[in-house]
């Protein structure tokens, strides 16, 4: 069984409020909104592990929430520590990808 292809992000910036990912597959780059990824976090405490419905409302995020660290998890995924608090998200290279496809 082949495993799925993993994109390869090529780079990271972090912007005053969006985190700009180029993608060396595609040769394109795209910002995502702190706010966006906040609302968008994988983790157990946004999306029921049951029934994969999102728990967080896009109203309980802040607009102007800050990323205040983000971390790799080995070499395919990131853990962002947010200003709310929040650091629980795991987001797999694989799902920023899926993110930025999403919000051409």
């Amino acid at each position: 069984m082949e495993s799925p292809l993993i994109p390869t992000l090529s780079g990271i910036k972090r912007l005053s409020a969006a985190l700009e990912l180029r993608w060396q597959d595609d040769n394109l780059k795209f910002s995502l909104d702190f706010s966006e990824l906040r609302y968008q976090c994988p983790c157990a405490h946004c999306v029921s592990e049951i029934t994969g419905a999102r728990i967080i409302k896009p109203d309980e995020v802040s607009s102007d929430i800050k990323l205040i660290d983000m971390q790799a998890v080995g070499n395919y995924a990131y853990r962002i520590l947010f200003s709310d608090g929040h650091d629980s998200g795991i987001y797999p290279i694989s799902y920023l990808h899926e993110l930025c496809q999403n919000h051409e």
